[in-house]
């Protein structure tokens, strides 16, 4: 079994920074491209970023320059941080990894969401 467990969201005011942190861990042989989706009450989860092993990125254009992804593939670990945060960030945002486990099976695992708030 493989979880992710996600950290790093919470309430900021309008300009202000967050790191969000993913960590995935349990029967896992390796993980491929990981990413950051977020999800607005009555809305469809929508893509922010993903990046591959090999540290290929994308962004979606509402936080290019302004999101970082990033990862620490010795610890199967992704980060996004967000920076001049807008009200308009405010949602859930839940962490996605593609991973190889151990019974050499592809599969698509998600984190349950951390909130993050920001305050006009």
């Amino acid at each position: 079994q493989v979880q992710l467990v996600e950290s790093g969201g919470g309430l900021v005011q309008a300009g202000g920074s967050l790191r969000l942190s993913c960590a995935a861990s349990g029967s896992i042989f390796s993980v491929n491209a990981m990413g950051w989706y977020r999800q607005l009450p009555g809305k469809e989860r929508e893509s922010v970023a993903h990046i591959t092993r090999r540290l290929s990125t994308n962004y979606a254009d509402s936080v290019k320059g302004r999101f970082t992804i990033s990862r620490d593939n010795a610890r199967n670990t992704v980060y996004l941080q967000m920076n001049s945060l807008k009200p308009e960030d405010t949602a859930v945002y839940y962490c996605n990894a593609n991973v190889i486990d151990s019974s050499i099976i592809v599969r698509d695992y998600w984190g349950q969401g951390t909130q993050v708030i920001v305050s006009s």
